[in-house]
């Protein structure tokens, strides 16, 4: 970790400088022995004060060691300690760190090799611990990440761990915390970035869904036949019953039906006595009138032509639209 060296160098360059400004007034009176003393002295002294002076961070902590056993943790701010005798074999950062960390080609609980790609958030909570309870803690933690996450992979199946990555963060939250704890280190949170599984079963689970959404299709598509003929089962009671709406609803959906096609339908002769129709005659007349009335609609800006009452008709329909 770097650590703040302007303060103890301007003291340096202070000091060396005073000494410096005294041994040339010496040399000038001609004391040139005193001067080169005073000047040796000035530095001697530049020199410890100096590397006596430390100055942490806000988000610093410093390990102070005396004689390699620990002494106490200085900072933020200014401190000082004995040269040669104190050192400062750790600076601790107190804020919330992040640290990545993956696992490849590890097997889920149903024998799929996948590879997780997670962050771990984490903050140190007692500096003393973290420098005396492991060696390294960072390298700790990043092991332990690791190890934790193969764990976890192991117990899990792949669709679980598709579907439900908070809830795979969340306990490799509580298996990591519980390894860090002794060494003074929390862990604030896991995120699982990516699993990454095999181009080959990408394209099988690709199939495997395609085909899931064809047969809720397929199953959707039955219930709707399903309630159709349900309400067609309704309706012909209803029209059972009551023969005038059934003759009604027939010539409402042969009107409807030549309206927009435009086009002249055959209907066997049983079907048009069942429907109370008429004759074929007067179906292939009442075709031709609706065919005519779109035929004056489209062409309304035309001249049209009125033929005489006593004019013959024309296949079969009379000039003034009768039969």
């Amino acid at each position: 970790m770097r650590t703040n060296s302007s303060v103890p160098a301007l003291i340096f360059i202070v000091i060396a400088g005073i000494g410096a400004a005294l041994g040339f007034g010496l040399h000038a009176a001609g004391r040139e022995y005193i001067a080169f003393t005073v000047f040796g002295i000035a530095i001697f002294v530049a020199a410890i004060t100096s590397s006596a002076t430390r100055v942490a961070d806000q988000w610093s902590k410093a390990v102070v060691l005396r004689l390699g056993k620990f002494r106490a943790l200085k900072g933020p701010g200014l401190f000082f300690i004995i040269p040669l005798i104190d050192t400062i074999p750790y600076w601790i950062d107190t804020r919330v760190l992040t640290s990545s960390f993956k696992a490849e080609k590890t097997l889920t609980k149903d024998t799929v090799p996948v590879d997780v790609d997670a962050v771990l958030f984490w903050k140190i909570i007692d500096p003393e611990k973290a420098a005396l309870a492991v060696a390294d803690y960072q390298a700790a933690i990043g092991w332990a990440s690791q190890t934790a996450l193969r764990d976890v992979i192991g117990k899990t199946m792949l669709s679980d761990m598709l579907e439900g990555r908070d809830k795979i963060s969340d306990l490799l939250q509580k298996i990591i915390d519980v390894r860090t704890e002794p060494w003074g280190i929390t862990v604030q949170s896991v995120e699982v970035k990516d699993v990454l599984i095999p181009a080959s079963l990408e394209d099988a689970m690709s199939m495997q869904a395609q085909a899931e959404r064809e047969r809720q299709a397929r199953v959707i598509l039955g219930d709707s036949e399903r309630q159709i003929a349900v309400n067609f089962g309704e309706a012909a009671k209803t029209y059972l019953n009551n023969p005038v709406a059934l003759h009604l609803r027939a010539m409402n959906m042969l009107y409807e039906g030549l309206k927009e096609n435009s086009t002249i339908v055959v209907v066997p002769s049983s079907a048009i006595e069942t429907m109370q129709l008429g004759g074929l005659a007067g179906l292939t007349a009442l075709t031709m009138g609706i065919g005519q009335d779109k035929a004056l609609g489209a062409t309304n800006n035309q001249p049209q032509m009125n033929l005489p009452p006593d004019a013959p008709a024309t296949n079969g329909v009379a000039p003034n639209g009768q039969i």
